[in-house]
């Protein structure tokens, strides 16, 4: 009994003693996630996959030519090669705007990724990571995607998330990560200023 007690306060010492690690674990995710997702944007599948976000976001949808609900006629499955449809995203500005969206987001990982050597620098990422996920929490109440549709079952809508739900919904542990990492940050800067001040 006393060898697993003491194996357990073992364990509680190693936690709490990696702080450091897990900052800097946060750190690296926020470098991946961001760096390949970005990095997909170039990719005309996952252009053509964001476009129900896009479309119906009151913030972001003047960056296409068409309007919401027109995209539905034009969707295209995960693969899918129809010259019709992508002829349509061509024109609706479907591919430059995921380009663009694309450098933005692998930009926001550098930067964060950066901290490691630049407070200041990582603290500027810190705060794009937050407004980010904010404007892609905010899918969820704008894109009609994100909720299970009625297509007769009885099971639809609020709080049944789609997959597309499911995909937006995990921004929660993003926006957390990002306010930790800034916190340490402003920690950190607070701190040089009250030893530069003595």
């Amino acid at each position: 009994m006393n060898t697993i007690k003491n194996l357990f306060n073992q364990f509680l010492h190693i936690a709490a003693n990696a702080k450091t690690f897990g900052y800097g674990i946060m750190r690296v995710a926020i470098l991946v996630i961001f760096v390949w997702i970005g990095g997909l944007k170039f990719f005309n599948y996952e252009a053509e996959g964001i476009v129900p976000f896009v479309a119906n976001s009151p913030f972001m949808s003047f960056f296409y030519t068409q309007k919401a609900p027109e995209y539905k006629q034009f969707k295209l499955k995960e693969g899918e090669v129809d010259q019709v449809k992508q002829e349509w995203h061509q024109k609706n500005n479907t591919y430059g705007y995921s380009h663009a969206l694309g450098i933005l987001i692998m930009g926001i990982g550098i930067l964060t990724f950066l901290g490691f050597f630049s407070t200041k620098i990582g603290m500027a990422g810190e705060i794009l990571v937050i407004i980010m996920t904010i404007g892609t929490l905010s899918f969820l109440v704008t894109t009609p995607e994100c909720w299970v549709p009625n297509l007769g079952g009885p099971e639809h809508g609020f709080p049944l998330l789609s997959g597309a739900g499911r995909l937006v919904i995990k921004d929660l542990a993003i926006i957390s990560g990002g306010i930790i990492l800034l916190s340490r940050s402003a920690r950190k800067l607070l701190k040089a200023q009250t030893t530069a001040s003595i």
